[in-house]
C-alpha cells in the first residue's frame, strides 16, 4: 500500500528542484524521492545490525523545566549514528559491487562505521587516513576490520589516493553524502523516537555542515505527526546550516578552526538534498556557544553517565543556553548522536566545563612566610568546606616585603553560590586577595 501525505507532497517539491548531477561516487539512488516507506524499508532492513538505543526520561528535566528524554545513539557500536545510514548504505550495494569492495578517506564516524560494517557483511573495506590521524582512530579502525593506509599529511592527499585506488581496482569509493539510502538510513531515529516517546511536542537534532540526521528524521517525524516540532542546533562559530538556508545553497564561507573538537558538526559538505528537506521540514535552527556545549557534555556525564562529545551534546546545549524558551513544560526529546571524544580532549573538556560551571576557581594572595598564616588559610577553606586542588607558593617574584610569600589556590566548589560564599570568607580575611577570572 503506498502511504502518500501532504508531508510527502512537501518532499516530492523539495526534491524535484535538486540537480542530477553529482561529482562523488555513490549509489544511483542520489536523487530519489524520499519517501516514507523508504525509511521504513530501512528500519526493517537494519533492525538486527543496529541497536535500538533507549530514549530515556532524564534527571536534567526539573533543572531545565522540560520533560526531557535523551535518545542515546552514542550507545551503537562504533558510538554513532552513523552506523544507521552506513548500514543501509551497504546492504543496498550490488552484490558484484560488495564482493570488489569499498574504500573511504577520513578519520570521521561515516568511516569507522563503514570500516565495522562493511567487516561484518564481509565487504573488503579499505581506510585512508592521512598521517596526522590519531593513533587511536587508526587503531580502532584496524579492529572493526579495515585495512588502514597512511598516505599524506592532509585529508585531501588522502582522498585523492583513495579515488585513485577505486579507479584502479573497482572498489566504490565513498564519501558521507545526502543519498537518498543514507539519509533514509538515518531517518530511522525519527521512528524510534516517535515509538518510544508517545504525545512528543518537539525533537532536537544536531545540524551544522552534516545534516542528514536532521533532514532524514525530521521526514519520517513529520509525516507521523506534522505537529511535532523539529529543531536543529549547531554553533554560533561556524553557522553554516543558517547561512545556507539563507542563501537557499549550500554555502563554505565558514572554516572550522575547532574540528577535533566538533567533529562531524563542523564539516561542509551536506549536499542539497538535505538542504532543501531541512528548509521545508525543521521548524527552527538555532546556534549555540562553545561554553553552552562545554556544560552540556558536563551535565550528562554527571546526571545521565552518558560520556558524549560535542556533536552529542548540541542538542541539549540549546536548552542549557535557554534558545528554546518556547519548549517550558514540553515534551522533548533530544538526539545524543556520538560519543567519540579522544580522552586527552575529554579530560580538557571537563576541566574547562568545571570552570565555566563556576566549580574550580582560582585565588593569589600575598601572605607572610611562616607556617601559622598558611596554616589559617588552609582552616579557612576547610571551614567553607572547598576542596583543595592545587596551591603554589612563589617567593623569588614577590617585592612586596623581604618575608612574604604569594600563594596561588586552585580549590573546587559546589556551584555558583557556594563560590560566592567562600569568595567573600576571604575577602573578609584578605582584602587585597586576587580572584582569577574564567
Amino acid at each position: 500500500m503506498k502511504i502518500v501525505s501532504r508531508n510527502e507532497e512537501l518532499l516530492r517539491d523539495a526534491l524535484s528542484r535538486i540537480p542530477q548531477s553529482s561529482s562523488r561516487t555513490s549509489p544511483s539512488s542520489h536523487n530519489k524521492l524520499i519517501r516514507f516507506e523508504d525509511i521504513s524499508a530501512a528500519a526493517f532492513k537494519i533492525q538486527c545490525g543496529v541497536q535500538k538505543t533507549p530514549c530515556m526520561y532524564s534527571r536534567l528535566s526539573k533543572q531545565y523545566g522540560v520533560d526531557i528524554y535523551l535518545k542515546k545513539e552514542f550507545l551503537q557500536y562504533t558510538g554513532s549514528v552513523k552506523e544507521r545510514g552506513v548500514l543501509y548504505l551497504l546492504t543496498s550495494l550490488p552484490q558484484d559491487q560488495q564482493r570488489k569492495g569499498v574504500i573511504v578517506a577520513s578519520d570521521s564516524n561515516f568511516s569507522m562505521a563503514v570500516a565495522y560494517h562493511a567487516s561484518e557483511l564481509r565487504i573488503p573495506v579499505f581506510v585512508i587516513m592521512s598521517t596526522s590521524t590519531s593513533p587511536a582512530r587508526v587503531k580502532m579502525c584496524r579492529e572493526y576490520g579495515a585495512m588502514v593506509i597512511s598516505y599524506g599529511t592532509t585529508a585531501k592527499d588522502s582522498q585523492t589516493h583513495a579515488r585513485r585506488l577505486a579507479q584502479e581496482n573497482g572498489y566504490l569509493y565513498l564519501e558521507e553524502e545526502d543519498s537518498a539510502v543514507y539519509l533514509s538510513g538515518l531517518g530511522t531515529v525519527g521512528l524510534e523516537v516517535y515509538e518510544q516517546v508517545p504525545k512528543l511536542d518537539a525533537v532536537i537534532f544536531p545540524a551544522g555542515g552534516h545534516c542528514g540526521l536532521l533532514a532524514g528524521s525530521a521526514a519520517a517525524l513529520k509525516h507521523l505527526n506534522p505537529l511535532i516540532s523539529v529543531i536543529g542546533v549547531e554553533s554560533e562559530s561556524f553557522p553554516v546550516l543558517q547561512q545556507s538556508l539563507k542563501a537557499g545553497h549550500p554555502t563554505e564561507e565558514q572554516a572550522c578552526s575547532n574540528h577535533h573538537f566538533y567533529g562531524d558538526v563542523s564539516g561542509l559538505c551536506f549536499g542539497s538534498n538535505s538542504l532543501q528537506l531541512t528548509g521545508k521540514l525543521v521548524d527552527k535552527v538555532v546556534a549555540v556557544r562553545e561554553e553552552d556545549v562545554l556544560i552540556s557534555m558536563l551535565r550528562l556525564l554527571e546526571y545521565e553517565r552518558a560520556t558524549v562529545d560535542a556533536e552529542g551534546a548540541i542538542g541539549l546545549a540549546a536548552l542549557v543556553a535557554g534558545k528554546l524558551p518556547e519548549l517550558k513544560g514540553k515534551r522533548v526529546a533530544i538526539i545524543l548522536c556520538s560519543g567519540n571524544l579522544e580522552l586527552h580532549l575529554l579530560q580538557q573538556c571537563i576541566a574547562r566545563a568545571l570552570t565555566l560551571d563556576n566549580r574550580v576557581c582560582r585565588f593569589s594572595l600575598v601572605l607572610s612566610d611562616c607556617p601559622a598564616d598558611i596554616s589559617k588559610l588552609l582552616e579557612i577553606l576547610a571551614r567553607e568546606e572547598a576542596r583543595v586542588f592545587d596551591i603554589k607558593q612563589e617567593r623569588t617574584f614577590v617585592t612586596s616585603e623581604l618575608f612574604a610569600v604569594k600563594v596561588t589556590c586552585t580549590v573546587e566548589t559546589r556551584d555558583k553560590i557556594h563560590t560566592a560564599q567562600l569568595r567573600n570568607a576571604l575577602l573578609e580575611r584578605y582584602p587585597t586577595a586576587a580572584w582569577t577570572e574564567r
